[in-house]
């Protein structure tokens, strides 16, 4: 089974996170360790303090697929 790489313009916002993490039924603590980072990064991804970069974007991509999980982290489209 081969896996189309996310698109590097893919970005993940506060509620899609918090989304898939709840759809994961985990803590901020668990989904921080699933992922290898502090829970702290975790909360600051989910109030929108900081977006997740590089690697991050790519891991939770990889984590949603493995969890069926059915998001759009495409890039937001411009408001004419």
């Amino acid at each position: 089974m081969s896996r189309k790489p996310p698109n590097k313009k893919n970005r993940w916002d506060a509620g899609s996170i918090q989304a898939l993490r709840q759809h994961m039924g985990l803590t901020q603590t668990e989904m921080s360790q699933k992922l290898g980072t502090r829970q702290q990064t975790i909360s600051e991804w989910e109030t929108g303090i900081y977006e997740p970069r590089g690697v991050s974007v790519r891991l939770l991509s990889i984590v949603a697929e493995e969890a069926r999980f059915k998001y759009d982290a495409s890039p937001p489209k411009n408001k004419a």
